[in-house]
């Protein structure tokens, strides 16, 4: 299935999927897709309400997307997670995963407008998988452990301004942390539709430039060590996200593609997982 929220920032209403793409009304079953509803069954619950044909389909024509899960309680990041980009950027490809934070306002809807910040020069792109927690995860005793305890799978953005995240002392979490630093969604797909994480191919366009195309296969730690790995060190919550990762073909990188420039068009795409697109404004 894939599930989504629909309306106003702030306002959405949330909606399922089904097989042939009609969208179908959840508020009759639940508020919002939340943390609340992952933790309480509420995936199975679509599942079986969609299947007796009693939810009101939704127009969604000209309606704005938001992200597919309501507010996250927080925001985890794998750095560094795919060998092409560590060597894009001079760094050796990790022992462990390198772990940082994104604050969880920095998640906007897919085609939301993501900003410039204020004095930024060096606004850059991130294609990645988003793993959406369902269940709690705490100390996992494996890697196929995870699949339990996942909800499902988002496209996410992990818009990055690297002077603030190299150049500023301290953390990543200052480059990662501008507003609308995490557009999400357009679904969050469920594992079932999904099938192996490993298996998808990963897109990137600016101003319809074909920048990154990687594919999930190549990442140095996969979705289910990422997620037992984490585990280890902090209790993951439904509704939490995990940004998994990016390919290379970044702006910083040993490319010459430019920085993001207000104007500038972002086109993102994951097989399976829909298609963002989001114009770049300034702050």
């Amino acid at each position: 299935m894939k599930l989504l929220r629909v309306g106003p920032a702030g306002h959405e209403r949330p909606a399922v999927l089904d097989a042939h793409g009609v969208a179908y009304d959840l508020t009759p079953l639940t508020a919002d897709i939340d943390g609340a509803f992952l933790a309480g069954g509420g995936v199975e619950q679509v599942r079986e309400v969609l299947a007796d044909g009693v939810l009101p389909a939704v127009d969604l024509a000209g309606q704005r997307i938001g992200a597919p899960v309501a507010r996250p309680g927080k925001v985890v990041c794998i750095g560094l997670n795919y060998a092409d980009h560590a060597a894009e950027t001079a760094t050796p490809p990790p022992a462990e995963p390198v772990v940082f934070m994104k604050a969880p306002n920095t998640v906007v809807g897919p085609d939301d407008m993501v900003l410039i910040p204020r004095g930024s020069a060096k606004t850059d792109y991130e294609i990645e998988l988003a793993v959406v927690i369902g269940r709690t995860a705490r100390y996992l005793d494996s890697p196929e452990d995870a699949d339990a305890v996942i909800a499902g799978y988002a496209i996410a953005d992990d818009v990055t301004e690297r002077a603030y995240q190299h150049e500023r002392g301290g953390t990543w979490d200052k480059g990662k942390s501008c507003e609308t630093f995490n557009p999400l969604g357009p679904w969050l797909v469920t594992p079932d539709e999904v099938g192996d994480p490993q298996g998808l191919a990963m897109r990137l366009r600016v101003n319809g430039e074909l920048r990154q195309d990687g594919h999930t296969k190549n990442m140095i730690f996969g979705v289910r060590h990422v997620v037992w790995y984490l585990s280890q060190f902090m209790v993951l919550e439904p509704g939490d996200v995990v940004n998994t990762g990016t390919p290379a073909g970044v702006a910083f990188g040993a490319n010459d593609f430019p920085y993001l420039r207000a104007g500038d068009v972002v086109e993102v795409e994951i097989d399976g997982l829909g298609r963002q697109r989001h114009v770049l404004g300034q702050a």
